[in-house]
């Protein structure tokens, strides 16, 4: 076997069990480009823009994001200024949306920080989230891809969908799972496949590998967005760098909200009408709700759902050959579904 083949082998051999942090190191050099290019262009002479957007930005996060959309240029051929630039617009993008969120829900944590709202107040952060938008989109018109312009742009537009669809459905137990798997396919999934096929696009990928890893996006994102969900329940502040509970309390129908109310059928309808529906919630609620979830099954069931998007994921990958950047892409797609927080 030549040596091309032993690599090919060793890697298709160790792909699920890759660490994650194995993509994060392949990227380390594209993503110290990236990380350089977010500094200097959220800048501002107006001062209160660069400290509240920075207040945030430092704050870490996982960088998926534009982590996917260099490993998708990369999986594809190569990197260059243009995909670093199209890393940065996605994670302003990202960024951008979860200041507006945390606005809409009140939130009091983002990333383990004070939600910027609470510091500088909500209509600083609607605005600066507005200014990261724009610069976002100058950093898509320097890339001189229309495409990637047109694939990100729409994006945003889905995700502002998906967060008024979500709001829209607020307090409602009757929600279906259909139209939760509509709403974090907007909110969430939808930049996680804009970032990969962008990355690919402008790479100079073929259509069916732009496809591939948008496809690969899209199901990664379902997956993370469910075991969100799914920690909501179950983390912590100190793992999720947000209160543990917020969905129960903000009345948002999740997956494992949804599958509970399911199980649990008449005998529980009055406790969720009056604590998701109706927001009367009092001291024990939301452990109650907890212990309903895992004794009804409905947990399981929703880290089951995750498991079969990450699989999907997975799957998307088969038109790539075995080699690195494929490996770290599927043990991503494991740690989607495995992570703590």
């Amino acid at each position: 076997m030549d040596t091309a083949n032993i690599e090919k082998t060793r890697y298709a051999e160790t792909s699920s069990k890759a660490d994650v942090n194995a993509l994060v190191r392949l990227c380390e050099a594209d993503m110290a480009s990236v990380n350089a290019t977010i500094t200097e262009r959220m800048q501002s002479d107006v001062s209160i823009i660069p400290a509240l957007a920075e207040h945030l930005i430092s704050a870490g996060g996982k960088r998926l994001r534009p982590l996917l959309c260099v490993a998708a240029a990369r999986i594809a051929g190569t990197t260059n200024v243009h995909h670093h630039k199209l890393s940065a617009a996605v994670e302003f993008i990202h960024t951008a949306t979860l200041l507006h969120d945390d606005v809409v829900d009140s939130s009091q944590l983002r990333r383990g920080k004070v939600a910027a709202h609470l510091i500088w107040g909500a209509p600083s952060s609607v605005l600066v989230g507005d200014f990261l938008f724009a610069r976002a989109f100058e950093l898509m018109v320097e890339t001189d891809s229309l495409q990637a312009l047109g694939i990100l742009s729409k994006a945003a537009g889905v995700i502002a969908e998906g967060e008024v669809l979500q709001l829209m459905k607020a307090y409602d137990i009757g929600l279906s799972e259909a139209v939760y798997i509509d709403i974090i396919s907007a909110k969430t999934a939808a930049l996680f496949a804009a970032a990969s096929e962008s990355g690919a696009v402008a790479a100079g990928a073929s259509r069916d590998k732009q496809q591939a890893l948008r496809d690969y996006g899209m199901n990664l994102g379902l997956a993370f967005q469910i075991q969100d969900d799914a920690l909501d329940y179950g983390g912590t502040a100190a793992s999720l760098g947000k209160n543990a509970g917020d969905d129960f309390a903000e009345g948002k129908a999740t997956l494992p909200l949804i599958l509970a109310i399911a199980a649990t059928g008449e005998a529980e309808t009055d406790f969720w009408h009056r604590t998701v529906s109706l927001r009367q919630q009092q001291e024990g609620d939301f452990a109650r709700a907890q212990s309903l979830m895992i004794e009804s099954g409905a947990m399981a069931q929703t880290i089951d759902r995750a498991k079969v998007y990450a699989r999907k994921a997975k799957d998307a990958l088969k038109l790539f050959e075995a080699s690195e950047w494929k490996a770290a892409l599927e043990a991503l797609a494991d740690y989607s579904v495995e992570r703590t927080k």
